[in-house]
């Protein structure tokens, strides 16, 4: 893949994974955020591209690892900041969110031969990872995010467009308690499970 691409938040209390928000407190969702953001970055180092891009809504910390390019997300909706972000790309090109730290390089090592597109499903109806062969920021304005259909409004545009689309593996995000203990499940080895393990400890759970 020439150029990976994370889209993220600067995992502050209050401005992230409000979902979580209860059962913990602003400052326990926002160190389960830090934590998924730091082992999807992780993975993504790990991962062979010729670029790293790290599109972000706020300030780096010191949980980004050396590497990557950092750009600000644009103004307007997901849609728009989506599209953005592969405006900037030249060549083939994979866009994850940071809500997903159970990935691992294996599932980011796409092989774009023979497709377009390659569309990662979520289980909330979302999607977790798009990779286009020829990035075109009009295949995702005016696609509506966050809602249980995005997924399949996203894929539809594609299939609409005439690419061919290989599908990924469904996947998990985070959103909730429950997502979080899940995912944790899935991943007991990373810094997330770790996190979400030391929050329990803390309040008793």
């Amino acid at each position: 893949m020439t150029t990976l691409l994370v889209i993220a938040k600067e995992p502050r209390p209050g401005r992230v994974k409000t979902r979580l928000t209860p059962p913990f407190t602003p400052a326990g969702a926002a160190a389960l955020a830090e934590a998924a953001l730091a082992d999807t970055l992780r993975t993504v180092a790990a991962t062979p591209a010729l670029r790293r891009v790290l599109v972000l809504d706020g300030r780096p910390g010191p949980w980004l690892p050396p590497g990557f390019d950092v750009v600000p997300q644009c103004a307007g909706g997901l849609d728009e900041r989506l599209a953005a972000a592969f405006a900037g790309c030249d060549g083939p090109a994979l866009l994850i969110g940071m809500d997903t730290p159970q990935v691992t390089p294996e599932l980011l090592t796409v092989d774009l031969t023979g497709c377009d597109a390659c569309f990662g499903p979520a289980e909330d109806g979302g999607f977790w990872a798009l990779g286009l062969a020829e990035p075109n920021p009009a295949l995702l304005r005016g696609v509506p995010m966050s809602r249980p259909v995005t997924g399949a409004v996203q894929r539809a545009r594609l299939v609409a467009a005439g690419l061919r689309v290989r599908d990924l593996p469904r996947l998990r995000d985070v959103d909730t308690a429950a997502d979080a203990e899940a995912v944790a499940a899935l991943a007991p080895r990373t810094r997330f499970a770790a996190e979400l393990a030391r929050l329990r400890a803390v309040s008793g759970r």
